[in-house]
């Protein structure tokens, strides 16, 4: 991976359920590779590497989807993967990564706080889907989600009481040396995950 032309950022990751980023969450048939490019044109020939046509020779389905970064903030392997890109509107599918290097004194008192909000987001109007991501089982988490729109992540996040109060309380105690939270533009999808059949979602993927 690190020798492909215009590859600036990348991350091999196992995936869970995301109740509660414990190991009993892990999900040792579904993966996830991330990767961030300096062109669209480079992106699609990875599609086309030695790297991508290993995965699809082991692979029982797969799933491809294209992003545009729409807001980042925080750091991740002290690096800012996605750039300071410039607000602006955007009524298409719309997708959300979050990603922190939680302290081990937390670890406790962060497992406690997730259930009530994975039981809120599932629950919440606009999700499509989401699903746990971590480099490692325990201690280097996040999220990835797809939304109908924008605005159903803003509605989640600053309006739903367990999501507030966990936002609340990290900055209280500082639970992560690291933090990143992203939004992106869903340009592009194919293939399917868990069941869902992303070609249902293709034409919803734009600005109309």
């Amino acid at each position: 991976m690190r020798k492909l032309p215009g590859l600036t950022f990348y991350k091999l990751m196992g995936t869970g359920s995301g109740k509660t980023f414990t190991v009993r969450d892990a999900d040792i048939h579904h993966w996830c590779v991330l990767s961030v490019w300096k062109t669209h044109e480079e992106s699609l020939e990875y599609l086309t590497s030695k790297p991508a046509r290993q995965w699809v020779k082991i692979a029982a389905a797969q799933a491809h989807i294209e992003l545009e970064p729409l807001s980042a903030k925080g750091t991740w392997a002290k690096q800012a993967p996605f750039g300071n890109p410039v607000p602006e509107k955007w009524d298409g599918l719309t997708a959300a990564l979050t990603r922190a290097s939680i302290k081990p004194r937390w670890w406790r008192e962060f497992w406690r706080s997730v259930p009530p909000v994975s039981t809120d987001l599932n629950s919440t109007a606009g999700l499509i889907t989401s699903l746990g991501i971590g480099e490692a089982p325990i201690g280097l988490q996040g999220t990835f989600s797809i939304w109908e729109s924008n605005e159903s992540i803003t509605a989640f996040s600053s309006k739903q009481k367990p999501h507030a109060a966990v936002i609340a309380r990290t900055h209280e105690t500082g639970w992560y040396s690291e933090e990143l939270f992203a939004r992106f533009k869903v340009t592009k999808l194919s293939g399917s995950f868990a069941g869902l059949d992303f070609s249902t979602l293709e034409k919803r993927s734009s600005n109309d």
